[in-house]
C-alpha cells in the first residue's frame, strides 16, 4: 500500500512538473515572471547579472528561474488546484477554446421527438454578454412514405434517431467561433439543431400504434426556442434562424412561426430573420421522368406531395391561403418568399447539385450529353430568374451544395464580395431600417442602401464553375483537382461551338472563362 502510494505521488509530482514546464514556457510577459517573491526570485536575479551578454540578448522578454517542487509534495490536489487557477487567468483565450465546442441538450418536453420516439434536441455554445442568437436547422433530404422511410432507418439513422448523436459539435463556417474563420457571427450564442424528423421541418404528427414514426420537425424548432427563452433569449436583440439543405427549406416554412411564437409571448424586442442556404429548390420537370420509387429518384413536387400528406406537414398560414389544398408549393423558395413577414436573406448555388440529382443528371464522372448540358445552362436560368425579386441574397455560379457551413465559406466570392461580408452589409441595412420604421412591423422588401454595400448578388456568367471562386472540383474517378476549364472539357462542354453560339471568337470565351465573367 505504502509504495503504491509513493508511486501515486512520483506519478502526481511527475504531471505537475510537466503542466509547470509546458506553463512557463509559454510565458512571454516579463511582468508575469515578476510576479514570484521570495528566495526563487532573487536567485533568479543572480542567474541573470551572471549571464553572458549574448545569452541575455537573445532570450530578452522571456525570463526564466528554476523550480522547487519539494514544498508542495505534501500537498498535491491543492497545488494542482491552483495551477488550473493560474493558468486560466494567464491564458483566458486558452482555457475559453476547451469550451468552444457546442453541447448537446435534449429536450425537456420529451413528448416531441425524432422519427423513432427518441428525444429531439439541440447543440448550444452559450455566449455571454452577446445579444444575438444563430439557431441552424440541419439539412439532409427527407422520406415520404413507409418504403423510403424504412430505408432511410437502416441506412441514415442519425438522421432519424438521437442514441448515437455525439455529446458536443464542433461548428463550422457561420457556425465558428473562430473570427478569422466567421468574422461577423463568431461571438454569438451558437445553436445547432440536428435533423430528425426527416419532414424538411414541417411536421407535427407524434408516433403512435398506428404509425411507425413521428415527423415533428416544427414543433422540434418551436420547443427548441422554448427553452432558449430560459438561458437568455429573452433578452435577445437579434435571432437568425439559419439552415442548409433541407434545413434551408425549413428556415422559409418556419422563420414567421418563430417570429410570432416570441411576439405572442412579449418578447417584442427580438429581431427575427433567416437565412436560407441551398433550399431554395425549383418544381421544374425531370430531365428524364423516372417512377417515384426512391427519394432521390423520384421528382420533388411529387415527393412533397406524397409528404406533406405522410408527415402532417405544416406550412406558413399566409402561403397556406395563397394556395389552398394545394399547400405543397410552399415548399418551394419562389413561391413561399413573396407571403413572407419576416426578412430572409437566400444563399443559393445556381447549378445545385442536390437540385440536379432530383432532376436525374447524375455527373458521375463521364462527359455528359449535349441535351444534358443544355439541360444544366437552363437550370441555372430559371433559377436566376426566381432569385429576380429578391432583395437579399448571394447567388454564385457554382456546381456545389450547402454554402454557410463550409471552412472555406468566406473565400467565394460574387462581384468580389464574400457571403459574411454581404450578410454583415444586410444587417446594418435591417439595422437602418429599424430606426426608419420604429413601430414594430415586418418589412422583408424594405432595405435601405447602405455605403458600400450589395445586397442583390448574383452571377450573370452563364456556365456552372465560371466564377473563379467557386470550390475546387475534383475528378470523381481519379481525385485530381480541376480548372475551371478542365471540368467543363470533361463535362463535354465544346469551347468551339459554344462560343460560335456566343458569336464570340474562342480564345475571348476561354478568357471569360478563366476570368469569371
Amino acid at each position: 500500500m505504502q509504495s503504491r502510494g509513493v508511486a501515486r505521488n512520483s506519478l502526481g509530482l511527475s504531471a505537475v512538473r510537466s503542466c509547470l514546464l509546458l506553463l512557463f514556457i509559454h510565458l512571454s510577459a516579463p511582468v508575469e515572471a515578476r510576479r514570484v517573491r521570495g528566495g526563487r526570485a532573487q536567485t533568479r536575479r543572480v542567474q541573470q547579472q551572471q549571464t553572458p551578454p549574448p545569452y541575455r540578448e537573445r532570450v530578452e522578454g522571456a525570463e526564466s528561474f528554476p523550480l522547487d517542487f519539494t514544498a508542495v509534495e505534501g500537498n498535491m490536489d491543492n497545488f494542482v488546484v491552483q495551477i488550473k487557477n493560474l493558468a486560466q487567468s494567464l491564458y483566458p483565450c486558452s482555457a475559453q477554446k476547451l469550451d468552444q465546442d457546442m453541447k448537446l441538450h435534449f429536450l425537456k418536453n420529451v413528448s416531441v421527438t425524432c422519427n423513432d420516439g427518441s428525444p429531439a434536441g439541440y447543440y448550444i455554445k452559450e455566449s455571454k454578454g452577446s445579444k444575438r442568437w444563430l439557431l441552424f436547422l440541419e439539412g439532409g433530404w427527407y422520406c415520404f412514405d413507409s418504403q423510403t422511410c424504412e430505408s432511410r432507418y437502416e441506412t441514415m439513422r442519425r438522421l432519424m434517431s438521437s442514441t448515437k448523436w455525439p455529446l458536443t459539435r464542433t461548428g463550422r463556417g457561420i457556425l465558428s467561433p473562430q473570427p478569422e474563420e466567421n468574422p461577423h457571427w463568431w461571438n454569438a450564442n451558437m445553436v445547432f439543431i440536428p435533423y430528425c424528423s426527416s419532414d424538411v421541418w414541417s411536421g407535427a404528427t407524434p408516433k403512435t400504434d398506428q404509425s411507425d414514426y413521428a415527423f415533428m420537425g416544427s414543433l422540434i424548432v418551436k420547443e427548441v426556442v422554448n427553452e432558449l427563452l430560459t438561458k437568455g433569449l429573452e433578452n435577445a436583440k437579434v435571432l437568425l434562424l439559419a439552415g442548409s439543405s433541407a434545413g434551408g427549406t425549413g428556415v422559409l416554412l418556419n422563420v414567421d412561426q418563430v417570429a410570432e411564437q416570441l411576439e405572442t409571448q412579449g418578447y417584442t424586442g427580438v429581431q427575427v430573420r433567416g437565412l436560407a442556404d441551398s433550399g431554395w429548390f425549383l418544381d421544374n420537370k425531370q430531365y428524364k421522368f423516372t417512377d417515384c420509387l426512391d427519394t432521390i429518384s423520384c421528382a420533388p413536387t411529387e415527393a412533397i406531395k406524397r409528404g406533406i400528406r405522410y408527415w402532417g406537414g405544416l406550412v406558413p398560414e399566409s402561403c397556406r391561403q395563397a394556395h389552398v389544398g394545394e399547400e405543397w408549393n410552399c415548399f418551394f423558395g419562389y413561391k413561399v418568399y413573396p407571403t413572407l413577414k419576416s426578412p430572409v436573406f437566400v444563399a443559393q448555388w445556381l447549378f445545385d447539385e442536390a437540385q440536379l440529382t432530383v432532376d436525374n443528371i447524375h455527373l458521375t464522372g463521364q462527359p455528359i450529353h449535349e441535351g444534358q448540358w443544355r439541360y444544366i445552362q437552363k437550370l441555372g436560368q430559371e433559377l436566376r430568374l426566381t432569385l429576380s425579386d429578391v432583395p437579399a441574397m448571394f447567388a454564385p455560379a457554382c456546381l456545389s451544395h450547402e454554402l454557410i457551413t463550409r471552412a472555406d465559406w468566406t473565400d467565394i466570392r460574387v462581384k468580389g464580395i464574400s457571403l459574411p461580408r454581404a450578410l454583415h452589409c444586410w444587417d446594418r441595412s435591417l439595422h437602418h431600417n429599424l430606426h426608419i420604421n420604429s413601430s414594430h412591423s415586418h418589412q422583408k422588401h424594405v432595405t435601405p442602401p447602405v455605403r458600400g454595400c450589395l445586397l442583390q448578388l448574383i452571377d450573370s456568367c452563364p456556365w456552372p464553375h465560371c466564377n473563379p471562386s467557386c470550390p475546387t472540383i475534383r475528378d470523381q474517378l481519379t481525385g485530381q483537382e480541376m480548372s475551371v476549364i478542365q471540368f467543363l472539357k470533361h463535362m463535354g462542354f465544346d469551347v468551339q461551338k459554344m462560343a460560335q453560339q456566343q458569336g464570340m471568337e474562342p480564345k475571348k470565351l476561354l478568357g471569360m472563362l478563366n476570368n469569371g465573367n
